[in-house]
Parts: structure tokens; C-alpha cells; sequence
């Protein structure tokens, strides 16, 4: 499955109506996010991760996309589970990412 473009006008209904959704938080000047965009494109291919969405969400156009996850820096990644917040932490290390994503 593709990795989705989210803004605040779609966010909310999206995380509400995929039962497991992963979100990258990122910023056009961030040099971590732009190298973790192929490594978080992969995973969003990978069979494993078949049954959850995958969404990118730029954090300075999305502030209550933002607001949400509590994102504290960038890159950041959020994991919800019909629309609630599971778990967020600040990282550009694939295994936390595969991780928060196992965990839902």
C-alpha cells in the first residue's frame, strides 16, 4: 500500500475509519525526514504491514494533525488504533518505527 498525503481537512476521519494507521510527521527543511521517506515507502509495502494504513502528514501545515500526537520533533512517528492514539516518539530508526507498528 502507498504511503497517504494527509492535511487537516482529511486526518481525523482517516486515523477513525482505518483500524491501524501509522503516521510520519515531517517538515520540507528536514534532512532526517526526507532520508527516512524511501525507508518509511518500503514499509508501507512490506506484506506484514498489509492491514495498516501508512500516512505522511507535513507538521507545519497540519497543526492539528500535529497537535494529536503530541509531536515534539521531526521526524515523528504516531501510531492509532480506531482513531486513538497508541503510542509517538521522535526518531529516524526503522526498528523503533517497525516496532510502534507491531505493537498495534
Amino acid at each position: 500500500m502507498a504511503v497517504e498525503l494527509k492535511t487537516d481537512e482529511d486526518f481525523k476521519s482517516t486515523i477513525t475509519e482505518n483500524e491501524k494507521v501509522v503516521v510520519k510527521y515531517y517538515a520540507d527543511w528536514c534532512g532526517s525526514c526526507r532520508l527516512f521517506a524511501p525507508k518509511f515507502r518500503r514499509l508501507s509495502e512490506d506484506e506484514r504491514f498489509s492491514n495498516v494504513t501508512f500516512l505522511d502528514v507535513n507538521a507545519e501545515k497540519s497543526p492539528e494533525a500535529r497537535k494529536l500526537a503530541g509531536v515534539t520533533n521531526l521526524p515523528f512517528f504516531a501510531t492509532f488504533k480506531s482513531g486513538e492514539l497508541v503510542n509517538g516518539v521522535a526518531t529516524s530508526k526503522e526498528d523503533a518505527v517497525v516496532e510502534m507498528i507491531n505493537e498495534l
